[in-house]
C-alpha cells in the first residue's frame, strides 16, 4: 500500500467532516499537535505531584494539562477538518501495531483521570496513583518522541515529492517554451521574408517571443524557490 493511502477497516471513536488534503500547513499542524501532546504530558504529571503537596491550583492546572494532551491525541487519532487521523501504514504502526502507542496512551490518560480525581476527593490513594503515573511517564515520552518523529519524517517524504512533482512541471513548461522560442523564430524569418506584407506578423512573432523569455524567467524563479 502507498505510505499515504488512508487505511480501510480501522474503527475511530470519531471521523473528519470531509476528507483533508496532505499539504505542508498539515504537517505542520500534525508536528505541533504532537510536540503539545508530549509537552502536556509532562506538564499534567508535575503538577499532579505538586497538587499532592500544595492543593486545589496544581490540580487545576494538571487537569488543564491532561484535557490538551486527550484532545491532543483524539485529534490525532481521528483526525477533524483541519488534520487527518491515522492515514498510513507508518502512523497505523506506531499507534496500532508493535508500539501500541493508542493503548498506551490511553492508559496513562485513565490513570492521570483517576490520579486526579483521588487527589480532588483527598483519597488516601492518591498519591500511589501518582506515583504509578510518574513511572509511567518516562517510558511515555520517549513513545510521544518517537511519534513525533514519524510526523517529521513523514513531512519531509511529502516535501521531496512535491519538489521532485515541481521539478518534472517546470521541465515541462520548459519545454514547451523551448518549443514556442522556436516557433517564433521562424516566424520571424518567414515574416521578414514577406517584407512589408509580413510586418503584422513579425509584430505576433515579436511578442510570442517576449512571452517564452519571460516563461523561462518565472521558471527559473519557481526552480529557486522551490530548493
Amino acid at each position: 500500500m502507498p505510505p499515504f493511502d488512508a487505511l480501510p477497516g480501522r474503527t475511530r471513536t470519531a471521523s473528519p467532516t470531509r476528507p483533508v488534503k496532505l499539504s505542508g500547513e498539515t504537517f505542520a499542524a500534525l508536528i505541533n499537535l504532537s510536540g503539545r501532546r508530549r509537552f502536556t504530558s509532562q506538564r499534567l504529571v508535575l503538577y499532579a505531584v505538586l497538587a499532592v503537596r500544595s492543593g486545589p491550583d496544581a490540580l487545576t492546572t494538571s487537569r488543564d494539562a491532561l484535557r490538551l494532551f486527550s484532545e491532543a491525541h483524539d485529534i490525532l487519532v481521528n483526525g477533524n477538518d483541519s488534520v487527518p487521523g491515522v492515514f498510513c501504514d507508518a502512523l497505523d504502526a506506531v499507534y496500532f501495531g508493535s508500539e501500541n502507542g493508542d493503548a498506551r496512551i490511553r492508559e496513562f490518560i485513565v490513570l492521570a483521570q483517576r490520579a486526579l480525581d483521588a487527589i480532588e476527593q483527598g483519597l488516601p490513594g492518591g498519591p500511589a496513583l501518582v506515583e504509578q503515573l510518574v513511572d509511567m511517564a518516562t517510558p511515555l515520552l520517549a513513545l510521544l518522541n518517537r511519534i513525533t518523529q514519524v510526523y517529521e519524517e513523514l513531512s519531509k517524504q511529502h516535501a521531496m515529492r512535491v519538489r521532485k512533482q515541481l521539478v518534472g512541471i517546470m521541465s515541462d513548461i520548459e519545454s514547451i517554451a523551448k518549443q514556442a522560442r522556436m516557433v517564433a523564430f521562424n516566424a520571424q524569418i518567414v515574416a521578414a521574408r514577406a517584407g512589408n506584407a509580413g510586418k503584422e506578423f513579425s509584430v505576433v512573432a515579436g511578442v510570442l517571443s517576449d512571452i517564452t523569455g519571460e516563461i523561462d524567467t518565472l521558471v527559473k524563479e519557481a526552480m529557486n524557490d522551490s530548493v
